[in-house]
């Protein structure tokens, strides 16, 4: 058995090794978005299995009064937390690094068993901690957390003002009746969507006004975007007024369901397949996210790259950045193509994120079976509604109240 265990450890560090040894330039940022996504894996399976685990560590286990959840909440915190020091260190070490000339530009695209190395270590060492690091760790994340979601409705913003403006530069009729047929089937699928909520979260017999308010706050704001966006003064288009409605209706049923399931309100409070299925959405969402954040990074936001890059004042394709960053460009010291410390700082909030996903924002749940349910969370997501539908609204008022400032 010895052998057998001692020949698959053999094969594992091959593996990593030459998967490590086969990351390029250009490969470099999917390589760092399938490192979380393999800490989000591992968040999950501890989360399963953690209990158990952590009674035997005294140092963790310094009560009997703890319970499954408590021990499940300090294995996913404790990876998030080794998580979250190595993107935070990358993001520390990356702060000024403005052309490939500088050594901390190998050290981004390159060392990946070493990588690899002290993740697996930072990850192992953060369950030695004491229980009020982590403590003051959960209590800090919130924080990230929200500010994660913050950044994460800003590449939203990105992405379809971006989706919008490359079909409108088509100038053809076919792209202009595509753009038309997605506004209106988004806008027919947030209204319908919005009607199946009022039946899952307003059950006759019950006095719900909380989630009715939500809901039909949610369909006016939908209906003020179409509005604000197609007024004549305003330089805005449907199509990212539509998709922006069908991300609220999306985040307001996320919210809804939320809701601790003894509440009469919450129609879905049998039905606990739901409640993984939210969860799956939202880590796909996170994913999803951080993937458009590292891939785009530089090529179409402005904000994440630096003064010095040639694409802080224009856009360029992601082929081009690859190519900037593989070395096929000039033989000069060329510009770094996007802010390799924020796009650490994105992972490292990321990590927050999740671990608040996993574990319900830290509050107590009435079943360990269940993942993201309980009060915080659903304010944290109608909280994110509405600074969703705030910073929409300002991207398209904003110009008119400061005619003099250049916002895109």
């Amino acid at each position: 058995m010895s052998c057998l265990a001692s020949c698959c450890a053999s094969l594992t560090c091959g593996l990593c090794t030459s998967v490590a040894s086969g990351v390029t330039r250009s490969s470099a940022r999917l390589a760092y978005c399938a490192l979380f996504g393999v800490s989000l894996i591992v968040s999950w399976v501890l989360r399963e299995v953690a209990s158990p685990l952590l009674k035997n560590f005294s140092w963790i286990n310094t009560s009997d009064n703890y319970s499954k959840e408590w021990f499940q909440a300090q294995a996913v915190l404790r990876v998030s937390l080794g998580n979250f020091l190595f993107f935070g260190l990358l993001a520390l070490i990356m702060i000024g690094v403005k052309d490939q000339n500088d050594k901390r530009d190998s050290w981004h695209h390159g060392g990946w068993v070493a990588k690899l190395v002290i993740w697996v270590l930072l990850v192992a060492l953060m369950f030695f901690l004491p229980n009020g690091v982590i403590t003051v760790y959960s209590f800090i994340s919130k924080f990230g957390a929200g500010l994660f979601l913050l950044i994460q409705v800003i590449i939203l913003l990105d992405a379809t003002h971006s989706w919008n403006d490359s079909w409108v530069a088509k100038d053809e009729q076919k792209w202009y009746i595509a753009l038309l047929v997605i506004s209106v089937g988004c806008y027919i699928a947030t209204f319908a969507f919005s009607g199946i909520l009022f039946m899952w979260f307003n059950p006759s017999g019950h006095d719900c006004g909380l989630n009715v308010f939500f809901i039909v706050m949610t369909m006016i704001l939908a209906f003020a975007f179409a509005v604000i966006a197609l007024h004549p003064k305003v330089n805005g288009s449907l199509l990212p007024a539509s998709v922006i409605s069908v991300y609220c209706a999306y985040v307001c049923y996320t919210g809804l369901s939320s809701e601790p399931r003894d509440y009469v309100c919450n129609g879905l409070n049998k039905s606990k397949a739901v409640t993984t299925s939210t969860l799956v959405l939202g880590m796909l969402t996170t994913v999803l996210s951080v993937l458009y954040s590292a891939l785009r990074a530089g090529s179409s936001t402005t904000f994440l790259s630096p003064p010095s890059s040639p694409r802080s004042g224009e856009k360029k394709s992601l082929l081009a950045s690859e190519e900037l960053e593989s070395g096929k460009g000039s033989a000069e010291a060329r510009p770094v193509s996007y802010s390799y410390s924020f796009f650490h700082l994105i992972f490292a909030l990321a990590s927050m994120y999740s671990a608040m996903l996993l574990s319900g924002w830290t509050s107590s749940s009435e079943s360990s079976d269940l993942i993201d349910v309980g009060w915080t969370s659903l304010w944290v997501r109608i909280c994110t509604e509405w600074v969703t539908a705030g910073l929409y609204i300002w991207s398209l008022v904003a110009p008119l109240l400061f005619p003099d400032r250049e916002f895109y």
